[in-house]
C-alpha cells in the first residue's frame, strides 16, 4: 500500500500519522478498494493525536485515535450514502464537511488548506460515477478543475433561505424574498447544498418544521 500511496502523500501530511493509519488499514480494505486520498488535521499548535479522514473509492472512512494512540476508532460510510461534501476554507486551515442521505453530518477541521481541497475534488468525481457512471464524471470533472475553492456562509438572516411561503405551525406564512435571491435552477451544487445545510440549523432550531424542512430538501436534491 506504500508505494500506492506515494503519489497521495505530497501535501505535508504528518508521516506518523500516515503510518498508523495505513497500517491499520491494510486489513479493513475490502477486495478491489482503492485509497484516492488521506487528509491529516493539523491544529495552530502541535497536533499530537491527529484525526485524519481516509477516502477510496468505495468509501469515507474517519480515523479518530483513542486510548493516547494505541488504539484507533474507525466509523466509514458508503458513497451511496453520502448526500454530499463542501469545504470551508479560514485563515488557520480548512473543515471538510460531508452528509449523509441520513442528516448526519460530520466536519472535520484544521486540515491544510490543499489537503481539503483534494478531499472535495475526489469525494465529487465517486458522486459523480456514483450517479452519472464512470465516463460522464470524467467529462464533469474536467471542466470543474478550475474551481479552487467552495466557501460555506453561515446563515446571516432567515428570509436569506426561506422561500416565498413557509409554513408555520399549519398556517401558511409569507417571507419576503431577498433582493437578488435566485431561483434554485440557477444555483451551483455547492450552492444548494449550502442551502440545505441552512435549512437543517432551523430545523435544529426550532424555527421550521419538521414538514416544511423535509418538503424543502426534497426541493433542493431534485437539483442535486
Amino acid at each position: 500500500m506504500i508505494d500506492n500511496l506515494k503519489k497521495i502523500l505530497n501535501e505535508d501530511q504528518d508521516p506518523k500519522a500516515i503510518e498508523k493509519i495505513t497500517s491499520k488499514l491494510e486489513n479493513l480494505l475490502m477486495s478491489n478498494e482503492e485509497v484516492g486520498y488521506i487528509a491529516v488535521q493539523k491544529k495552530p499548535a502541535v497536533t499530537i493525536l491527529p484525526d485524519s479522514i481516509v477516502v477510496t473509492n468505495k468509501r469515507i472512512i474517519l480515523c479518530k485515535p483513542k486510548n493516547l494512540g494505541l488504539s484507533m476508532e474507525f466509523i466509514d460510510y458508503d458513497w451511496d450514502d453520502i448526500a454530499g461534501s463542501f469545504v470551508k476554507e479560514g485563515i488557520l486551515g480548512a473543515d471538510f464537511t460531508f452528509t449523509t442521505n441520513s442528516d448526519l453530518t460530520h466536519t472535520v477541521d484544521y486540515l491544510p488548506k490543499n489537503q481539503a481541497r483534494k478531499l472535495y475534488t475526489y469525494a465529487k468525481e465517486q458522486l459523480d460515477i456514483l450517479k452519472n457512471g464512470p465516463k460522464l464524471a470524467e467529462i464533469k470533472t474536467a471542466d470543474e478543475n478550475n474551481v479552487e475553492e467552495v466557501v460555506a456562509e453561515e446563515v446571516t438572516h432567515l428570509a436569506e433561505i426561506l422561500p416565498a411561503t413557509s409554513l408555520v405551525q399549519d398556517t401558511e406564512v409569507e417571507v419576503p424574498i431577498t433582493q437578488g435571491e435566485r431561483p434554485l435552477t440557477e444555483l451551483s451544487k455547492e450552492e444548494l447544498f449550502e442551502k440545505l445545510q441552512n435549512y437543517k440549523k432551523l430545523l435544529d432550531n426550532g424555527l421550521i418544521l419538521q414538514g416544511e424542512y423535509d418538503r424543502l430538501k426534497n426541493e433542493i436534491i431534485t437539483y442535486l
